[in-house]
C-alpha cells in the first residue's frame, strides 16, 4: 500500500479512501441480489460498517454509532422533540471531533479522516428524527416538504443503521430521506416492480457516471500540480501583478473543483447501480438524478451565484432546502421568473414567519450553519460569509437583468455576461478561505487582491437594499412553476 500510495503521490489513508470508495460500487451492486427487506437493511448495515473500517480504522464505527444511537434513542423516547434534540446533539459532537482531529489541517496536508463521513452522517441522523418528530404532527400547516416525508412509524434499529451506511453513501454522500431508504429497501413506490412502468436498468447511466468521475479525476491530477496551494505562502506570488493574482486564485478554484465532482460523480454511480438513484421517468426517458450530486456544467458556467446552491453539493442543499434536487433544472425560471425569491432553505425557512419571504438576515445565518457544519476555521466561515453576500448581490443584478424590457436584447445580455463573470469571480476568489483554512492564509489572499470579491458582493448588496430595481418587464407574463 505505501509503494502505491508513493507512485500516485497520495498518503496511504487517501489511496486507503480512494479504494474503499471504489469498493462501494460492486456493494452496491451485490445489493441487488439480497431478497427481502430485513435482510438488506442488515446488509446495507453490514457492508458500510466495513468499508468504514478499512477506511478510517475501528474508532470510524464508534464515531458514527454515537450520532445514531443518540438520534434513535430521542425517536423512541421523546418524539416530540426529537429532531430538536438530534440536531443539537449531533452537530455538537461533530464539532467536537473537527476540533479533536483537526479535521481541517489532515485534509488540507493530504491526510484523510472520518470527520468528513461524520459530516453526512450528522445531515442524515437530523434529517430522519425531524421528519418522525413531523410524524407527529398534524399535516394541516406543514410545507410540502414537511408532508412528503414524515415518518408516522418508527423503523426497526437495523433498518436506521441501514440507511444511515447504505451503498456507503455515508462516505460522502448524497445525503437521502429515510422515506426513500425504507420505501426502497421494501420495493415501494418508484421502486415496485409490479407497477405498470418497472424501474429501468441501471446500468447505462451508471456507466456514464462512472466515466465522468474517472474524467474528473484526470483534470484534477493533472490541474493540481500546476496550481499548487503553497503558492499562497510564497513571497513571490504577492509580487505579481493584481491581474496575475485575480487569475491563480481563479485557476484555483477551479481546480479544487473537480476533487468534489470525482468523489460525488463516483458515488452517483455506486447509487445509480444499486437501483436506488432511480427517480421516475420522464416521457420514455427513465431519470436517474436522485443521485446527481452536482451538476458540472452549471456551476462553472453559472450565469447567477444565486443558482450556484441548487447545482452544487445538491443533496446538502436539500438538507437546507426542502426542495427537490432535479439535475435537468429548466433554466427558464432562472430567466423569466422569480425563483430566486420562492427558493427556501429548511434552516432559512425555519428562521422565517409564516407568509414571509426569508432576507439577507436567513441566508446568512444558513451559510453559517453550513461553515460550522464543515469545521471551525476561519476560512470556512469567511468563505461562507462572503458566499451569503456574493448570493445576495447576485440577485441585485439578475433583479435589474429582470426590468430590463424583452425588446432590448442587447443590454439583457450583456447583464447576463456581468453577472456570470461577477458570480465566477467572487466563487473562485473567495472560496481560497475553503482551502487554505487559517485566519492569517485567508486574510493574506484576500488582501492581495484588495477584498475585492467582499467589496463589490457588499457594495452590491447595499444599494440593491437601498435602490429598489424597477418592477420586472416579465411580470404577468410567466408564472414559474411551484417548487418543492
Amino acid at each position: 500500500m505505501e509503494a502505491a500510495a508513493a507512485a500516485l503521490g497520495v498518503s496511504v489513508p487517501v489511496l486507503r479512501f480512494v479504494v474503499c470508495f471504489a469498493l462501494t460500487l460492486p456493494c452496491s451492486y451485490l445489493w441487488r441480489f439480497v431478497m427481502g427487506a430485513n435482510n438488506r437493511h442488515a446488509y446495507s448495515a453490514l457492508t458500510g460498517a466495513v468499508l468504514s473500517y478499512y477506511s478510517f480504522g475501528v474508532t470510524s464505527n464508534l464515531h458514527f454509532a454515537v450520532p445514531i444511537c443518540v438520534s434513535y434513542l430521542s425517536m423512541v423516547l421523546y418524539r416530540r422533540r426529537c429532531g430538536v434534540i438530534t440536531f443539537f446533539a449531533a452537530f455538537a459532537f461533530l464539532i467536537f471531533c473537527h476540533v479533536i482531529y483537526m479535521s481541517g489541517d489532515a485534509w488540507k496536508n493530504g491526510e484523510i479522516d472520518s470527520t468528513g463521513a461524520l459530516m453526512v452522517l450528522t445531515l442524515k441522523v437530523v434529517s430522519a428524527a425531524m421528519n418522525y418528530q413531523d410524524g407527529s404532527l398534524s399535516e394541516e400547516g406543514l410545507r410540502s416538504a414537511q408532508q412528503k416525508y414524515r415518518l408516522t412509524k418508527l423503523p426497526s434499529f437495523v433498518a436506521y443503521v441501514g440507511y444511515c451506511l447504505c451503498c456507503g453513501t455515508h462516505l460522502a454522500g448524497p445525503v437521502f430521506e429515510l422515506k426513500d431508504y425504507i420505501d426502497w429497501t421494501e420495493d415501494k413506490g418508484l421502486w415496485d416492480p409490479k407497477q405498470q412502468r418497472p424501474p429501468a436498468s441501471p446500468y447505462g447511466a451508471a456507466f456514464s457516471s462512472f466515466i465522468k468521475a474517472l474524467f474528473c479525476m484526470g483534470m484534477f491530477v493533472f490541474l493540481t500540480p500546476r496550481v499548487p496551494l503553497s503558492k499562497y505562502s510564497d513571497p513571490s506570488y504577492y509580487e505579481w501583478s493584481f491581474l496575475q493574482r485575480v487569475g491563480y486564485q481563479m485557476l484555483s478554484g477551479f481546480t479544487t473543483r473537480w476533487k468534489y465532482y470525482f468523489i460525488w460523480s463516483l458515488a452517483e454511480s455506486s447509487v445509480i447501480l444499486s437501483g436506488f438513484g432511480f427517480s421516475g421517468w420522464n416521457g420514455d426517458a427513465p431519470k436517474w438524478d436522485r443521485a446527481c450530486n452536482v451538476n458540472i456544467l452549471e456551476v462553472e458556467l453559472a450565469s447567477s451565484a444565486a443558482q450556484l446552491p441548487i447545482h452544487w453539493n445538491i443533496h446538502v442543499s436539500t438538507w437546507l432546502r426542502h426542495f427537490r434536487p432535479v439535475c435537468n433544472f429548466n433554466p427558464q425560471y432562472f430567466e423569466k421568473g422569480a425563483i430566486l425569491d420562492e427558493i427556501f432553505l429548511d434552516v432559512y425557512e425555519r428562521l422565517v414567519q409564516k407568509g414571509k419571504k426569508p432576507g439577507f438576515l436567513q441566508l446568512l445565518v444558513t451559510q453559517v450553519v453550513s461553515a460550522v457544519w464543515h469545521g471551525l476555521y476561519a476560512g470556512y466561515l469567511l468563505f461562507f460569509i462572503n458566499s451569503a453576500l456574493f448570493i445576495a448581490a447576485s440577485k441585485v443584478i439578475y433583479r435589474y437583468q429582470r426590468a430590463v424590457p424583452e425588446s432590448n436584447v442587447i443590454l439583457t445580455k450583456v447583464l447576463q455576461v456581468v453577472n456570470g463573470v461577477f458570480s465566477s469571480f467572487v466563487l473562485n476568489t473567495t472560496s481560497i478561505g475553503f482551502m487554505v483554512l487559517g485566519l492569517r492564509e485567508t486574510l493574506a489572499a484576500y488582501s492581495s487582491i484588495y477584498y475585492s470579491a467582499t467589496i463589490a458582493s457588499l457594495v452590491l448588496t447595499v444599494f440593491g437594499a437601498v435602490v429598489k430595481p424597477p418592477r420586472p418587464a416579465s411580470t404577468g407574463q410567466f408564472k414559474p412553476k411551484k417548487v418543492e
